[in-house]
């Protein structure tokens, strides 16, 4: 389209381009619309079609569509998984034999995702089953789908029986939830795989090669812990190799022995079983997160490079981009009547939140409505704004959330929109006598920078019983990830609609990404321990983008720190390969529990063994073997470290490279060169910091320690908070 020739009485170029398209076809759908590649809109037209759409004014050119390949949608490319680096993984052997356990609300086996389609044999070692229940016969899992349990026992205790009219008491997932975290983990390649026509590709796990085993530990309620203990000792039993749940207590525990799931865990790494855990999502709050035990690999998350645009546009000519999943008819080419759900509500307390029944049709109907988020579920906002007759919704982002912009499939056109944009738009819609706005889908978008960035709702660190332990450990593809659903409900909470694939968020999500990484780890190292292997990915994380800046915190669009994002984003291509490990034994960690000053029952708890804590021995938290350093400033000037690396690369010799933002922080390294003849030597060094103890509380420093032979760069995060 030729910019420059559209009319006067349009307010924004996209409604231009909808009523170019609206005159030569009522039924065509915009698909996507430009402003900076070219000047113009894509859409899906007969020839005949097309041939009358060139003859429009202000028509510089239309032609076909080219055919692209796409090799995934889209998170295992952005994480470097793509093509290029196709040979670093095994296609089959050890990477067909690993099996990861998700422990979640089940599984739909029917999805495309655990097609057995080209697998050997269930592995020898293989020793799980599969269970029949309600909607559920056993001959539903296969050479990919090799396990399905259901635990429900602890649920049952708490609600009755399970209602089967509502929820099958089986392994089948009436949620969507564990179909889309397994999936993600070790999902078969599934090509055309989309929502609604968003994120089109070909859809494939992190270890697309690997086999699944679920166990139901959720329901529809709720998830006991009970019942996940329950699921994480099958597993163990059955012989999984990698356990991935995206569930945390809904306290804040300050005893690792009185975390169930903290103390199945260790039993799950005592048997050389690598546990993965979400972080939560209850950022940007510090102390937030959960899953602190430093033998779960605990993971927050982060954006990709794609997103789903769509544009608010106002009367006052300006618009802002926002993100949706809205797939329908669009709004009529001209800007409509706006109105604040405030001034359009029934409710005096909580208007802005666009609850059920709230709306007044006659100051809704016709309309754009501005909601606020909070509350209630942001898709059912739209949906009241229906029911009431309004036309669209523009979304004002949670304020906690800042600009991080989550995508819904929403019920009728509307747009989720930023802080910075809410407050803009709201200005508007409040003073403006008479306000007016569109809302223009804009369907899918990659390359989008900058990213990554930590999501805002990534919960944070400090570790709230250690902070002596840093975490999160790492972050991973977390924001608008594409993955299997459920053939049971729609996309979001009400939707009648039935979908294979799903777009949503959550550090659900980035957990079982890193399950599956460190599947692909175990297929290439199978003698790493699971703490060799969440070294190898902690180390070779990044923390700067490729154009050279730090990591931005999408809440304050700020650098993100070690608190925030741990060790940094994961990086696969470069941790196959990490010179250098920090590993870990089960004797390791009941020292590190003794220098807590656990008594023997607690200690018994955690780690069911008879161990007792040698009272001659001075036990340190600072010398547990971990791949990151946490200093918790409480009134002395110096405290020191200590850290043995094993060499995992070839001989050579390594030297220190420190860090530290701040001169409230002096580190230094004993040796600062490490040399290595041998593969599996290892070398001991320690860490001395010396710190202005003056600086007042919650005054935080961070940097980082970075061990490098020229080939590999071994780096450790630091933090340091004054308390």
């Amino acid at each position: 389209m030729a910019k420059s020739q559209m009319p006067s009485s349009f307010d924004h170029h996209s409604l231009w381009y909808e009523s170019s398209l609206k005159s030569i076809s009522e039924s065509a759908e915009m698909l996507y619309t430009y402003n900076n590649a070219i000047h113009g809109f894509a859409t899906r037209l007969t020839p005949e079609e097309a041939d009358s759409l060139k003859t429009q004014p202000g028509v510089i050119s239309v032609g076909p569509e080219q055919r692209y390949e796409l090799h995934t949608t889209r998170t295992p490319l952005f994480l470097g998984l793509g093509v290029q680096n196709s040979g670093l993984f095994p296609e089959t052997g050890p990477g067909s034999d690993v099996v990861i356990g998700v422990l979640d609300s089940g599984v739909w086996p029917e999805s495309k995702s655990f097609s057995d389609e080209g697998y050997g044999p269930i592995p020898s070692t293989w020793k799980g089953e599969c269970e029949a229940g309600t909607n559920f016969t056993a001959s539903l899992c296969n050479r990919k789908l090799i396990g399905a349990r259901f635990f429900v026992r602890g649920y049952e205790a708490v609600y009755g029986p399970v209602d089967v009219s509502k929820e099958s008491r089986s392994p089948r997932d009436d949620d969507g939830h564990g179909t889309h975290t397994a999936s993600t983990a070790a999902g078969s390649v599934v090509e055309e795989a989309n929502l609604l026509g968003f994120a089109n590709g070909t859809a494939r796990g992190i270890a697309y090669r690997a086999r699944v085993a679920v166990y139901k530990v959720c329901w529809k309620k709720d998830c006991y812990s009970s019942d996940i203990l329950a699921g994480i000792d099958k597993a163990i039993a059955d012989n999984v190799n990698i356990l991935s749940y995206s569930v945390a207590s809904k306290i804040q525990m300050t005893d690792y022995s009185e975390d169930h799931a903290a103390t199945g865990a260790f039993s799950a790494m005592e048997r050389g079983i690598f546990v993965s855990c979400s972080a939560g999502n209850d950022g940007p709050s510090p102390f937030s997160l959960r899953n602190e035990a430093p033998w779960i690999t605990t993971v927050g998350a982060g954006t990709i490079d794609r997103d789903f645009p769509a544009l608010a546009l106002l009367g006052n000519g300006k618009n802002y981009t926002g993100a949706s999943l809205f797939k329908g008819e669009a709004l009529p080419a001209k800007l409509l009547p706006f109105v604040h759900a405030v001034n359009a509500s029934s409710n005096d307390d909580n208007g802005h939140l666009c609850y059920r029944g709230t709306l007044i049709p006659e100051r809704v109907r016709g309309k754009i409505v501005m909601c606020e988020g909070g509350g209630n579920d942001n898709v059912e906002k739209g949906e009241v704004v229906k029911a009431a007759g309004g036309l669209g919704m523009i979304l004002a982002n949670v304020r906690k959330y800042g600009e991080e912009l989550q995508a819904y499939a929403f019920l009728l056109p509307a747009a989720t929109v930023g802080r910075k944009a809410s407050d803009i738009i709201r200005h508007y819609v409040m003073r403006d006598p008479n306000p007016t706005a569109s809302i223009v889908i804009q369907g899918t978008a990659v390359n989008v920078q900058p990213s990554p960035v930590l999501a805002a709702f990534s919960s944070r660190g400090p570790n709230s019983i250690t902070p002596n332990i840093l975490k999160p450990d790492l972050i991973a593809p977390g924001v608008n990830i594409l993955a299997a659903w459920t053939g049971a409900v729609g996309p979001s909470a009400s939707d009648t609609r039935r979908v294979e694939f799903n777009i949503i968020s959550g550090t659900s999500m980035s957990c079982p990404h890193v399950s599956g990484l460190a599947a692909l780890l175990k297929s290439v190292h199978p003698e790493w321990s699971p703490a060799a292997i969440r070294s190898a990915l902690m180390t070779t994380a990044y923390t700067t983008c490729k154009d050279g800046k730090p990591l931005l915190d999408i809440t304050t669009v700020k650098p993100s720190t070690p608190f925030e994002h741990g060790a940094g984003y994961v990086s696969p291509a470069m941790a196959i390969s990490p010179g250098l490990i920090y590993d870990l034994t089960t004797e390791d960690y009941i020292d590190f529990l003794c220098a807590l000053n656990y008594n023997q029952s607690q200690i018994i708890k955690v780690s069911r063994g008879n161990y007792t804590c040698d009272p001659c021995k001075t036990y340190s938290v600072a010398d547990l073997n971990y791949p990151s350093f946490a200093v918790n400033v409480d009134g002395s000037d110096t405290y020191k470290y200590t850290r043995t690396v094993t060499n995992v690369g070839g001989a050579g010799s390594y030297s220190v490279k420190v860090i530290s933002e701040t001169t409230a922080v002096k580190i230094s390294v004993e040796p600062p060169v490490l040399t290595f003849k041998e593969v599996n030597e290892k070398k001991s060094y320690s860490v001395t910091f010396t710190v202005n103890s003056s600086k007042p509380s919650g005054f935080n420093s961070f940097g980082s320690i970075e061990w490098s032979d020229g080939k590999h760069v071994v780096a450790s995060p630091v933090a340091i908070r004054w308390t």
